[in-house]
């Protein structure tokens, strides 16, 4: 087996270091983070074929690390694993882009026959690069160039926190998504800007997509709460 590399993050030290050692002699390269933002320096900083990701973590939850790296287009497969053993908690981890969902307490042999049947399902996918677009009103984004064509066939070059914020609101169409949980998911976990920023946002948005920027029927604000879109 090549040495694929498994980020772990795990708080729970004893459990930490009981998976960090079978996966170790199971061949693979694992690396160690215990909280949350300790995982996201890590995801920045390296690639890794399979996130071993505990929910309840401190600084930030393994659910909102899985939305942020999904966001970014981070395709890397997600593993979760979790004291929260409702449906409702599997789904939302699903949904929010998990791979799979193990609850504790867990059958360690069934835990690493999911880890290489992650990691063999990913393998292809890792070897080439799709291109994300979303298509509404005539206008078209490609997330991946970071590049909107709009429904008048001008070519606008988007920022990656445009980009992120455009993907966020259409990732969560039709609902109003908080101020708090934008600066959040796009600007990071520690400095947040003002948000006036985000207001700067929207409008280059209704500037960009809008046919009456002032009449907006894409990009709506939702007074005191949010943002949200609609098509």
């Amino acid at each position: 087996m090549a040495n694929n590399s498994i980020l772990l993050v795990e708080d729970e030290v004893h459990l930490h270091d009981a998976l960090k050692l079978n996966l170790t002699m199971e061949g693979y390269e694992v690396s160690s983070a215990y909280d949350g933002i300790e995982a996201l320096h890590k995801m920045e900083q390296g690639y890794f074929d399979l996130i071993i990701l505990d929910v309840m973590l401190p600084s930030l939850d393994g659910y909102s690390i899985t939305e942020m790296q999904r966001l970014k287009n981070n395709h890397t497969p997600i593993l979760i694993l979790s004291a929260k053993n409702t449906s409702a908690n599997k789904i939302q981890g699903l949904k929010l882009g998990a791979d799979d969902y193990m609850t504790k307490p867990f059958n360690l042999e069934e835990l690493l026959l999911r880890v290489a049947k992650l990691i063999q399902k990913s393998a292809p996918l890792n070897t080439t690069t799709s291109q994300e677009l979303f298509t509404f009103s005539g206008h078209q984004i490609n997330f991946n160039a970071l590049q909107a064509t709009t429904a008048q066939g001008e070519l606008v070059n988007l920022t990656p926190k445009e980009a992120l914020l455009l993907k966020l609101l259409i990732e969560h169409k039709n609902t109003v998504v908080t101020r708090e949980r934008i600066l959040q998911m796009v600007w990071g976990y520690s400095v947040f800007p003002n948000t006036r920023t985000i207001d700067n946002f929207i409008l280059n948005f209704r500037k960009y997509f809008e046919l009456d920027s002032k009449n907006p029927k894409h990009f709506i604000s939702i007074r005191a709460v949010g943002y949200k879109f609609q098509e």
